[in-house]
């Protein structure tokens, strides 16, 4: 089973968040899931909020 942390750690690495890795992430946030995770997550967040991490789903509908 993937974690929210996997996802997060290859976007992470990748500078680069896919339209298939933010749904699976949708799909693990309406589980059970530890603070872990739950760090994984903000970190992400705030990665985005940034620029170190792209978004594949922004980059389709032109927003920057």
């Amino acid at each position: 089973m993937t974690r929210i942390r996997d996802v997060v750690q290859k976007a992470l690495a990748t500078g680069y968040l896919t339209v298939e890795a933010e749904n699976q992430l949708r799909q693990l946030l309406t589980t059970r899931y530890g603070l872990e995770d739950f760090n994984a997550f903000m970190t992400l967040q705030e990665a985005a909020m940034t620029g170190e991490v792209k978004q594949e789903s922004r980059e389709r509908c032109g927003i920057k």
